[in-house]
């Protein structure tokens, strides 16, 4: 591989992210029980999340406004002002969570440093990311942050040449393999997946990748074998 640009997904790859996510939504269910149960609860919030995403991107404050919005329809709008505010209390500790990094980030990232140009290429809210990059401390290890709306094909070249690079040089780092994997494979580019124990349930994906660019591994310290 002649790779001379090396982007990490940020969040479930370089620290975690969607535990935090799971644990609210457990929350959410909790305060709605009376409503429905859990299972159909979780349904529906994932019905409104993905509708939404046009609208509110992705992140803690359209999750949160989301959460709002499943209320409101599941008890055809009979919410105390109470229970609304008990909700938006969750989006809001969301947003203060602590960084934690994953195993073996901060090492990983030492050892490329000197040999190749490292970025964060990840999506989702622009104050929210760049919240969590500046908490982790990791931000002097890159040479660039891209935050996009959306990981998709475009998105991905626009970021190649803004890099001034070709496609075969960027190789993508990233846990999901419908945003990490697919669009840079689709440009030309290289692609390792580590996966993570919890993937949200809109990024996951139903068939196997065979593509000579694309490598699994079971943790970030085994990509080091491959560059």
């Amino acid at each position: 591989m002649n790779i001379k640009v090396i982007a990490f997904d940020a969040d479930d790859t370089l620290w975690v992210n969607e535990p935090y996510f799971r644990a609210s939504e457990e929350q959410f269910c909790n305060l709605l029980e009376e409503y429905l149960p859990q299972h159909e609860l979780e349904r529906e919030l994932l019905k409104i999340e993905i509708a939404n995403l046009g609208l509110y991107g992705y992140g803690i404050k359209g999750f949160t406004l989301s959460m709002v919005e499943t209320a409101l329809r599941v008890s055809n709008n009979n919410l105390s002002a109470n229970l609304i505010e008990q909700i938006l209390d969750i989006g809001k500790q969301m947003l203060n969570q602590p960084i934690e990094l994953l195993d073996g980030v901060e090492e990983v990232l030492t050892a490329l440093k000197e040999r190749y140009r490292l970025v964060v290429a990840t999506k989702g809210d622009l104050l929210d990311q760049e919240r969590k990059l500046r908490k982790s401390n990791l931000i002097n290890y890159f040479h660039h942050v891209e935050i996009m709306s959306d990981k998709d094909d475009a998105n991905y070249l626009k970021l190649i040449k803004h890099l001034d690079i070709q496609p075969e040089e960027l190789l993508m780092v990233g846990n999901s393999l419908k945003s990490d994997v697919l669009p840079v494979l689709n440009v030309g580019g290289h692609a390792i997946h580590v996966p993570y124990h919890i993937t949200w349930a809109h990024e996951q994906i139903e068939h196997s990748i065979d593509n000579e660019r694309f490598k699994s591994v079971e943790g970030i310290r085994d990509i080091l074998a491959f560059v």
